[in-house]
């Protein structure tokens, strides 16, 4: 086999963030008794959330500063007036109840197991993927879970990934592959620790950056085809 290793995203790899993010955020919404609008509401906070995970890819704030800014702008931008740490807090409550996968992503990875050793690196957030991750009916097909905010590192820097094959006490990185589904983070990631990378695309879309995948795929059975090679 031309690899022993893969290294998984979490969210929008196997399992389905988005979904789980927009319930979790008209949650705490009408928690806070806000009259939700989500074409108005959800938008503008998904505009600040991207925003504010791309500043961590590059540096710009840690995590730390990440879980209370995000909601801070939030409040300044709706002209709410809530406690960005009370909101964060009853956010990352309903998120972490909620653990969504991928029709495919069961199969997958208990048919992966049986061949290859299974890692997940994300970015993200330790009382979140505790519960998303660490505890769904997946986790036990993994060898370990490595979550950025617990590390102190995120994707695209070289080191997290470092760590996780510390982790697992592997060496050759000829033998590793990460899937994912972000450029910036976990293909640009693999390519900063020098391994090769898998951009999961399911909605095809047009690479117009610099960053090059090692293969590219738009069902996640797909890998399989990939992995038989």
């Amino acid at each position: 086999m031309k690899y022993e290793i893969i290294i998984f995203d979490a969210d929008e790899t196997l399992f389905d963030f988005k979904k789980s993010e927009k319930d979790a955020f008209r949650n705490t919404m009408l928690e806070f008794d806000i009259e939700y609008d989500e074409n108005h509401h959800f938008k503008i906070y998904k505009e600040i959330n991207t925003a504010i995970w791309k500043e961590l890819e590059d540096g710009l704030i840690t995590q730390k500063k990440l879980k209370l800014e995000r909601f801070k702008r939030l409040s300044d931008r709706l002209d709410s007036g809530f406690d960005e740490a009370e909101f964060a807090k009853a956010y990352m409550k309903h998120l972490s109840y909620i653990s969504l996968l991928y029709d495919d992503s069961i199969e997958l990875v208990e048919g992966l197991h049986k061949d290859y050793r299974l890692t997940i690196i994300t970015n993200g957030l330790k009382v979140v993927q505790d519960n998303r991750i660490r505890k769904s009916i997946i986790a036990k097909y993994f060898e370990d879970i490595v979550v950025s905010e617990e590390v102190q590192v995120s994707k695209p820097d070289p080191k997290i990934f470092e760590l996780a094959l510390e982790n697992i006490k592997h060496t050759d990185k000829s033998k590793v592959l990460i899937v994912g589904d972000s450029l910036t983070s976990d293909i640009q990631g693999g390519i900063n620790f020098g391994i090769d990378t898998c951009w999961f695309n399911p909605n095809r879309i047009e690479n117009k950056t610099e960053i090059k995948p090692t293969y590219e795929i738009s069902k996640l059975m797909e890998l399989k085809d990939i992995l038989e090679k």
